[in-house]
């Protein structure tokens, strides 16, 4: 159905109250390529049997872990077709590190609605709160909707991240796993476009594309271990735009530039001329 602008605005959402584990925490991080080398102790780190390093994406599964069933795009106002689905962008805001384990509750608004005519963007803010009502962290997620536009809404704007025009100063190749998305799923995203062949065709891609969160991770865990020597600590905030799509089982090529207190980063595919994956990325240090 289209649309409801004056009702899907600032609508608030069911609160959801979750927890995790150390065991989620460690199958998250071998989603996203964590410990390729068994024999790299930075690596172990991930998968520690109690008390793993936790990578700051992982607050966008920690509330998802447990779940089995494809996620619908339904919300006070509007209902999409999940086929007509893509993620746009995300970003993560930490106000403490994540813990190995806990309980948390989030509350989540639809923030903001953008009529780009041929499509809409559905833009949701949530805030996460440990069981004793400390803040964990603030997220944003943006999808676009196709052939969902045309509702008369504000086309909206959109900020992009200006790149030195020098050399990165890192250039960092992520192999990924044909199987990746499929060990991604386990983390709560059971949606059929990323495991069903005949589902992802009818989308219009040739196969499985792999999640765009799981790109979002993998880059993330690249940038921790090969730039900031694996300590997650030091990153305080994590921001992209989805840029395209990639296969499972392509190679990744993340750019890192140094600039003051943040990584600028982009993120192509190696095979595929360097095509956009993950654009206006900026890692925010602590």
């Amino acid at each position: 159905m289209p649309i409801d602008l004056d009702t899907a605005l600032g609508a608030q959402l069911p609160s959801q109250e979750f927890s995790w584990t150390a065991s989620d925490v460690a199958l998250y991080a071998l989603s996203v390529g964590a410990a390729a080398d068994p024999t790299d102790t930075t690596g172990l780190e991930y998968v520690h049997d109690s008390a793993p390093k936790v990578l700051p994406s992982f607050a966008t599964v920690a509330a998802t872990m447990n779940v089995t069933e494809a996620p619908k795009v339904s919300f006070p106002g509007g209902e999409i077709d999940l086929a007509k689905v893509v993620h746009g962008s995300q970003s993560v805001t930490l106000h403490r590190p994540i813990p190995a384990a806990g309980t948390a509750v989030t509350t989540t608004k639809i923030a903001e609605i953008q009529d780009k005519g041929s499509a809409a963007v559905i833009i949701q803010e949530s805030e996460t709160v440990s069981a004793d009502g400390e803040k964990l962290w603030t997220s944003r997620s943006g999808i676009f909707a196709k052939g969902e536009g045309g509702f008369g809404g504000e086309r909206g704007t959109s900020e992009k991240v200006e790149y030195p025009e020098r050399d990165a100063d890192h250039t960092i190749e992520v192999a990924t796993l044909p199987q990746q998305a499929l060990f991604y799923r386990l983390c709560g995203d059971r949606n059929p476009l990323h495991s069903d062949p005949a589902f992802a065709e009818a989308a219009g891609f040739p196969r499985p594309i792999l999640h765009g969160l799981c790109s979002y991770g993998v880059v993330l865990r690249a940038v921790v271990d090969e730039v900031l020597g694996g300590d997650v600590s030091r990153v305080s905030g994590y921001g992209v735009t989805f840029g395209g799509i990639f296969f499972p089982g392509e190679t990744m090529r993340v750019r890192v530039w140094e600039k003051g207190s943040r990584l600028l980063v982009a993120a192509t595919v190696a095979e595929r001329d360097d095509a956009p994956v993950l654009k206006n990325v900026v890692v925010e240090l602590a």
